[in-house]
């Protein structure tokens, strides 16, 4: 598309899903394009094998590093193009190794089988918490296979939900867009692609360049905070205003300069601005509650943090947080000793924290309703393929089935209701339903058999409870995620559950959460990547294929590594604090979960006890939806449709971990994007804001990853940059008041 195509025309302020959908991409494909070729399975391998050492590496480091798409994106690009540049063509061997230039769909197949590879298994975390707190190793073989069942029950629990998360038009995955636009981008070597092109490699260069100054030499631009810098004795001014620090306070009026944490894997470009508004009303919301509970000392809130994960004492006071001493409260048989509880009282949350666990349940049983009110006909097809009417033509199924998928088109009264990009890869020959529902007895079978041999105490019905609990959250969760583009995050939540099914067992919780949380995570992966390659016209049998095969590869490398650590690093790893290269901080809090959630639900959480709503909050989530719903029914043109209560409800507590400065800097550019650029620049918008978010996306992961092994310790001593004022490294980056409690 042209810039001299009439933007107005395109798409106007009011653009639907479809403008979206085939002016950003192409709605044109060639299907003799191959995607399978030597260079491919070669990339997609060894960047499987890079990804999977890496996030088996990256789960014992201090500072959190996540290999994203745009990163694998960009250096299968660059291998790619070195390969079709550097190998010959000529004679059977070159014309083996490199027949022609390097396509989209190579460039696409790679990414999606490194993505499934590079996701750090949820299985890790068992296997980690059980050797370094139970003194349990389970063998090699048997902790292959439990990596293996709990990725794969996710993903057969969603490619059975294709026609409900993938094929509808509704089901946007946003996070996708840049991914495809910048795809396009790179190999369409036609003149109008000139230009976005240019500006693409202008922007990877200037964000490159740019991350160096905050991320190294100048972190406070990390969280610049006026009132901090004209108070910096005031540790309320730290909690309301602070926040360039992790868990320091909640970013109000901060300017962030880091893309990292601007972005952080999910660019505020490519939300869709019902989710924006959503957010944003979440957040001021946030901000409301979190200062009215911890100021009004609801909870006991001022003896803890005020934003805080870690489990605490009730010897705790202000300024002098002091953790809960788990490992006295396990007895011999790995389960809850109450007489050593009694003795050191009950674990204790800072109120962020049980504000957290009290909304993750208000959002899941309000998103229940939401997509009941809203998205029915998606719902009734994550079981379409269960109606006993189907088998009365047994038969002929198959033959309808193969008609179906010969069509070229949607039929006409789907046109509305399917993604367009899915009429196109109808051309294509189906991954076969049964695939996947083949790919979901193995797993389920291998997880029984896993959890009869390797004593992990949760029963059968323990596991089958937690599988149809994923699959629930992927049809809920999954759904809400690829209309929004938020990632929900309720492990809590599903260890809490878990620990009421079987009360005082943290070793049973945690393959409860293994296979109950990690069907979530694994399905909203596998769901996007069959997003991705719908937008990208690859072949759904190839696209099954790479994330088989990735995942696999992951797993495999993913053990080996972690197992390697642990046995060298044992000692560090059980130390609360670490070292600047080596921390188990990620399986003590996931240990410390199953302990408190799972060991300990009545007495923190049923009525009557000191939590106990966090439990009853989920009442009144049902009732939320119904607000907007019906006021849209009442005034349908005001805009009610555009709420999303359960969005609104997860962000009323999206403050409570991390750095916060970036906030503000999140909505500007957002709304500037979705709102004035969309409304006043709508063919600027279409050409170059998902491409420029994939550009940010890019340069900066692929510094950041350089910088971590460079100078933030990843892969050896760190080096610091010396302390100024641009430098506060002895305290809160932005110069904020420090606030221990």
């Amino acid at each position: 598309m042209g810039e001299g195509t009439g933007g107005d025309e395109i798409l106007h302020h009011e653009a639907t899903k479809t403008d979206i959908l085939t002016h950003t991409m192409h709605v044109e494909d060639d299907p003799t394009v191959p995607a399978i070729t030597f260079r491919s399975i070669f990339l997609g391998c060894g960047l499987s094998i890079f990804g999977g050492v890496l996030s088996g590496i990256y789960y014992f480091k201090p500072q959190t590093i996540v290999l994203t798409p745009v990163f694998l994106a960009v250096m299968s690009f660059l291998l790619g193009e070195a390969m079709s540049l550097g190998i010959p063509r000529k004679g059977a061997v070159g014309r083996f190794l490199n027949p022609f230039p390097f396509n989209k769909k190579e460039h696409l197949m790679i990414i999606i089988m490194a993505n499934a590879a590079s996701i750090s298994a949820l299985g890790i975390e068992v296997i980690a918490a059980t050797r370094l707190y139970y003194g349990h190793r389970l063998s090699d073989g048997v902790s292959i296979f439990l990596l293996l069942s709990g990725q794969f029950l996710g993903y057969g629990i969603a490619g059975l939900m294709r026609k409900t998360l993938v094929y509808p038009k509704n089901m946007l995955w946003p996070s996708t867009i840049p991914v495809i636009s910048m795809l396009e981008t790179l190999h369409r070597r036609l003149p109008e692609t000139r230009k976005p092109l240019k500006v693409f490699l202008i922007v990877f260069a200037c964000i490159f360049c740019w991350e160096i100054i905050p991320e190294w030499i100048c972190p406070i631009l990390t969280g610049v905070s006026v009132f901090c810098l004209a108070n910096q004795h005031s540790t309320t001014f730290t909690y309301i205003f602070g926040g360039a620090t992790g868990d320091e306070g909640l970013g109000l009026f901060s300017l962030c300069l880091d893309w990292q944490y601007i972005s952080g894997g999910y660019s505020p470009l490519f939300y869709p601005m019902d989710s924006l508004i959503s957010q944003g009303i979440g957040v001021c919301l946030c901000m409301i509650v979190f200062c009215a509970v911890f100021f009004t000392n609801t909870w006991d809130a001022l003896k803890y943090p005020f934003l805080g994960q870690v489990i605490l004492s009730n010897t705790s006071s202000a300024g002098n947080p002091v953790q809960w001493q788990q490992e006295k409260a396990i007895g011999p048989n790995n389960r809850i000793n109450m007489t050593a509880v009694d003795e050191l009282g009950l674990p204790n949350f800072s109120s962020s924290n049980v504000l957290n666990l009290m909304m993750q349940n208000m959002c899941t049983s309000a998103a229940v309703v939401h997509m009941v009110l809203w998205y029915r006909r998606e719902l009734m097809a994550t079981v379409s393929y269960l109606d006993p009417r189907g088998l009365r033509n047994f038969r002929q199924f198959p033959e309808k089935v193969r008609r179906m998928f010969q069509r070229s088109d949607v039929p006409e009264e789907n046109k509305d209701y399917y993604d367009p990009h899915y009429a196109l890869m109808r051309a294509y020959k189906p991954a076969p339903t049964w695939w996947f529902g083949l790919v979901l007895i193995a797993s389920v079978v291998v997880a029984l058999v896993i959890l009869y041999t390797s004593d992990a105490t949760l029963p059968w019905w323990g596991f089958l409870v937690a599988a149809i609990l994923g699959w629930v959250l992927i049809a809920i969760l999954g759904s809400l995620q690829a209309i929004t583009g938020v990632a929900y995050v309720v492990q809590s939540m599903v260890q809490m559950i878990g620990g009421y099914l079987q009360p005082g067992d943290p070793v049973a919780n945690m393959y409860f959460s293994l296979y109950g949380y990690n069907a979530l995570l694994q399905g909203v992966l596998l769901s996007q990547d069959l997003k991705m390659s719908q937008y990208g016209h690859l072949a759904p049998r190839i696209t099954f294929f790479a994330q088989m095969l990735g995942t696999f590869i992951g797993a495999c490398f993913n053990y080996v590594m972690a197992n390697s650590i642990i046995t060298n690093q044992f000692a560090t790893l059980r130390t609360v604090q670490g070292t600047n290269i080596w921390s188990g901080q990620q399986a003590q809090q996931f240990n410390g979960q199953a302990v408190a959630f799972g060991g300990l639900p009545h007495q923190l959480f049923s009525v009557g006890s000191k939590y106990e709503w966090v439990t009853l909050a989920t009442l009144p989530g049902f009732l939320v939806p119904f607000v907007p719903w019906l006021a849209h029914k009442r005034w349908p043109n005001a805009g009610f449709d555009n709420i999303i209560t359960p969005l609104i409800l997860y962000y009323i507590v999206y403050l409570n971990v991390g750095i916060n400065s970036s906030i503000m800097s999140y909505f500007i550019i957002g709304f500037a994007s979705q709102y004035w650029l969309r409304k006043y620049r709508p063919n600027v918008f279409v050409r170059y804001n998902y491409l420029v978010s994939a550009a940010l996306d890019g340069g900066t992961s692929v510094i950041v990853f350089i910088l971590s092994f460079a100078v933030a310790g990843a892969g050896g001593p760190a080096v610091p940059f010396p302390i100024y004022w641009g430098n506060n490294a002895n305290g809160n980056l932005d110069r904020c008041a420090y606030a221990n409690g």
